[in-house]
């Protein structure tokens, strides 16, 4: 905590120093209310009724017994509900997902999709009325493999060029004296945030408004303005507090469903969405299968890169997981490719999930990294440190900050790697094989242009009014201690007040930009509203309020490869009798701007590190080829990483302000689950001597993988 004397008045500034969270008692004594559980007069439940087949038309829903059920006041579907409108261009600047308008007609595009809604008094009433309907299909052949060689794929990006070429890489690849040509594969994997999706639709005075758990409220507001052509200013969005997200809760089925339902019977009404549904309706990371080709001299340095993904999404909505886009950062080469491509397949819309294409794209690099050390005779942080980057790989750009091979230094020298050999399958502790990994991680930093509006008020204190979100990051401490500092003042003076498109313009939480965007708005509105302040003088009961907007200022940032780096290092117990695998500890060293609140940002970390823990071992969504629909939906079938599976995981940092941002800060939400899974994978390979390309590591793929090296 740093100390200044400003205007005679001793100020101690806040950023960086660690606070608890302000809505902390709020939570812990169920004062802070969520989405679901907001009391409304009259409100009314809708219970989605879910498709059984993956592709075809539905024929008949009888809803009239269904309708005769005791409390049930309407039954939604493609013959009756409200029309909406798609033609448009969303606030993110792409086509509206209509997967979110539902029942506009009768085609049926995978197993999961909403063909009804069934709206009762009671939540258990219309549950029960949902479980009665008969649904009547006509079924046609579907399609849900998804194979390394689709004949149906084809390229596309999100971000840049679907594909990026430079040089020659097949002359590049024959010159080399060492080359690693794997393919390497990701499962299905899924976010369920603790709390589920959740919406209340009402319409109070001609004006829409929607309780809702979401990433961004004027997001929501803006596709919900679009889909029922509504003058945006008569929608109204509240997203206070946020059970988890990790990109999973943008526009959905349930928002769109509870609108069409309050316009029908002028009452409120609430959909929220049971775990299993959320495994069809909430969007999931896409499976990928990536080939790796690296050339290199015999020295190490990188002749050929070759980083080819390929992925899936649905029939009626593109989404490309960007698994080849961490290569175009991280390392150069004499020839580069990189390609994304993408097959439609009758699943549901894959979408955002905690570090999209970073996370299954760079278990895939630096695993093949980890195989090139091995094959180079190279330590595999200095392989790494032979191949950084003067500039951007691809874009040719200076990096803003690239303190990379300080998070490895200072990594090193904490997990104790020097001490490591080289050499796999030697080290034991009793029936365990041991090993040791490590690899790097990336990701954007990104800022993007967001509003604020900051009062004095005449008791003294401060309110700030950003349309943020905290999904659970502790977003909303952190603008509390950036404002305090901008406005020279303490944390307990101000009030930071989020979650509603009243406020204005501002970037959801999302792409590790939230913070970093929201920072921006409201430190410009609190050092322009300091300005206005006359020490001394009295403030009117209505207070003084300066509103910002940063769209010149982000506008104007010089083109760089801005980005947040790390270094992951894991050890891990190898049972060769059962195939166990135990991580016993993990080390993550970061460099990602300028850390607001420590004691948040290292729960950030910690949290995504976990997450990689899971990835590397337990998560796989899995298809049932004949009826397009998942094994096990629910948190006891899909299995993450539970209480006894974390070890000590460890997360630290080192200095690396972001000297083109306001407060330095960078973003932390998603770098700490990128690199994780493949340090535990190559720590897998030294434990045994067997490599391991395909995702989750299983008992029974370790026992199937051939004996471990002497």
């Amino acid at each position: 905590m740093t100390t200044t004397t400003t205007g005679g008045a001793t100020f101690k500034g806040a950023v960086g120093s660690a606070h608890t969270r302000v809505e902390g008692r709020d939570k812990v004594t169920g004062a802070a209310r969520y989405a679901g559980e907001i009391p409304f007069a009259r409100l009314a439940h809708g219970w989605f009724v879910l498709s059984t087949v993956a592709r075809g038309r539905v024929r008949s829903v009888e809803d009239g017994p269904v309708l005769g059920m005791p409390g049930v006041v309407a039954v939604l579907h493609h013959a009756n509900a409200p029309r909406v409108d798609t033609d448009y261009v969303g606030l993110l600047g792409t086509a509206p997902d209509p997967t979110a308008a539902v029942f506009q007609h009768d085609r049926v595009p995978h197993a999961g999709w909403p063909v009804a809604l069934v709206v009762a008094d009671t939540s258990e009433q219309a549950r029960e009325a949902a479980e009665a309907l008969v649904v009547h299909y006509e079924q046609e052949p579907h399609d849900v493999t998804f194979a390394a060689e689709h004949p149906d794929a084809y390229p596309l990006d999100s971000h840049g060029p679907a594909v990026a070429e430079k040089g020659d890489l097949e002359s590049e690849l024959a010159a080399s004296a060492v080359v690693v040509d794997a393919e390497y594969t990701t499962p299905e994997e899924h976010h369920n945030p603790m709390e589920p999706h959740a919406a209340t639709a009402r319409w109070d005075g001609g004006r829409l408004e929607v309780v809702d758990s979401n990433q961004g409220t004027m997001w929501v507001a803006g596709e919900l303005a679009n889909l029922f052509s509504l003058d945006p200013a008569s929608v109204r969005v509240r997203s206070e507090h946020v059970g988890g997200g990790f990109g999973s809760k943008g526009v959905r089925a349930h928002q769109v469903a509870a609108v069409m339902a309050a316009t029908v019977l002028r009452r409120p009404v609430r959909v929220v969405m049971t775990r299993r549904q959320m495994f069809s309706l909430a969007g999931y990371r896409s499976p990928t299968r990536q080939r790796l080709r690296l050339g290199a001299d015999a020295g190490g340095r990188l002749r050929a890169l070759e980083h080819r993904s390929l992925s899936l999404t649905s029939t009626v909505h593109e989404f490309i997981e960007t698994a080849a886009g961490p290569a175009r950062t991280m390392y150069d080469a004499d020839a580069h490719h990189t390609a994304n491509r993408v097959v439609r397949l009758d699943v549901p819309t894959p979408t955002w999930m905690r570090a999209p294409g970073e996370a299954p794209g760079s278990f895939a690099l630096e695993s093949a990294f980890d195989e090139l050390a091995e094959r180079c005779g190279l330590d595999p942080i200095e392989l790494r440190a032979r191949n950084e980057p003067a500039l951007g790989p691809v874009s040719g750009l200076p990096f803003s900050g690239r303190n990379l091979l300080a998070c490895f230094r200072e990594g090193a020298r904490r997990f104790g790697w020097a001490d490591r050999d080289p050499r796999p399958g030697v080290r034991r502790d009793g029936r365990w094989l041991l090993g040791t990994g490590t690899a790097a991680a990336s990701f954007p930093a990104g800022a993007a242009p967001s509003t604020a509006a900051v009062t004095a008020e005449a008791d003294g204190t401060f309110t700030v009014r950003i349309n943020a979100a905290d999904i659970g990051t502790g977003a909303r401490t952190a603008l509390t201690l950036v404002a305090a500092d901008a406005l020279e003042t303490a944390p307990e003076r101000v009030r930071v007040r989020i979650g509603d498109s009243d406020f204005g313009p501002a970037f959801i939480a999302g792409g590790s930009m939230g913070t970093r965007s929201w920072a921006w708005a409201v430190t410009a509105a609190a050092e322009e509203l300091l300005e206005r302040l006359t020490p001394g003088a009295a403030i009117p009961p209505e207070g003084i309020t300066v509103r910002s907007d940063t769209t010149e200022a982000v506008g104007a940032l010089a083109r760089k490869e801005r980005h947040s780096f790390g270094a992951q290092f894991a050890e891990v117990a190898v049972d060769p009798a059962t195939g166990e695998v135990r991580v016993r500890r993990m080390l993550g060293i970061f460099a990602a701007g300028r850390i607001v609140n420590p004691l948040t940002a290292r729960g950030q970390f910690v949290g995504g590190m976990t997450w990689g823990i899971s990835m590397a071992l337990h998560e796989e969504a899995v298809r049932d080829h004949a009826t397009g629909g998942h094994y096990g939906a629910d948190l006891a079938g899909y299995h993450v990483a539970a209480h006894a599976d974390v070890p000590s995981v460890e997360a630290d940092w080192i200095e690396d302000p972001d000297p083109d941002d306001p407060v330095g800060i960078k973003g932390i939400g998603e770098i700490g689950i990128v690199g994780a899974a493949a340090a535990i994978a190559n720590a897998v390979w030294h434990a045994t001597g067997v490599r391991h390309r395909h995702l989750p590591i299983r008992p029974d793929r370790v026992l199937t993988a051939g004996a471990p090296s002497a």
